[in-house]
C-alpha cells in the first residue's frame, strides 16, 4: 500500500473514519520496522543528512572531479572542511580519489557505484520536499 496526498484527500465519498483507518493501516505496516532495521536507517538518514555530504556527492554526479570544482560548486564550505569531508566519503566508499603522478601531481575526486546509487535512493526525498512544499504555498500552511 502506497501513501500520498492524493490517498488523503480521496474522493467525495471517502468518509473521515475511512482516511483515518487508511493512515492507521499504514502506520502499523511502519511500525513493524526492527529494532536493527531502524538503527540501520537512523544511521543512514543522519549520513546522508550530516552536513555537506549530500553537497559534496551533488557536486561530484553534475561533474566536479578536482578539489577546485567541488570547493566552487558547494557554496560555503571551507577547504578544511572540504578536505575532511572528501576523506570522509573516500572512507565509507562514497568517494574515490585518483591520484596522477604528473608534476604537479593530479588529483580527482570520482562518485562511486554507491555514491550513485545513494543519490538515486534521495530523489525520492527531494521530490517529496517539491510537493511538500507546493501544497504548503497552495494551502498556506506550515511545513513540518
Amino acid at each position: 500500500m502506497e501513501y500520498s496526498r492524493e490517498a488523503e484527500g480521496g474522493s467525495a465519498g471517502r468518509s473521515a473514519d475511512e482516511l483515518g483507518a487508511r493512515r492507521s493501516a499504514r502506520l502499523r505496516e511502519l511500525g513493524h520496522i526492527d529494532d536493527e532495521a531502524c538503527r540501520r536507517f537512523t544511521g543512514a538518514i543522519e549520513f546522508a543528512g550530516r552536513k555537506w555530504n549530500a553537497a559534496i556527492l551533488l557536486a561530484g554526479v553534475r561533474g566536479a572531479r578536482r578539489f577546485s570544482e567541488y570547493r566552487d560548486t558547494v557554496h560555503g564550505i571551507s577547504d578544511r572542511v572540504l578536505t575532511a569531508r572528501l576523506r570522509e566519503l573516500e572512507a565509507d566508499g562514497l568517494i574515490e580519489r585518483h591520484v596522477r603522478p604528473t608534476t604537479p601531481v593530479t588529483i580527482h575526486y570520482t562518485p562511486s557505484t554507491r555514491a550513485l546509487q545513494l543519490m538515486e535512493l534521495l530523489q525520492p526525498l527531494v521530490e517529496w520536499q517539491r510537493a511538500d512544499d507546493r501544497a504548503t504555498r497552495v494551502t498556506g500552511a506550515e511545513s513540518l
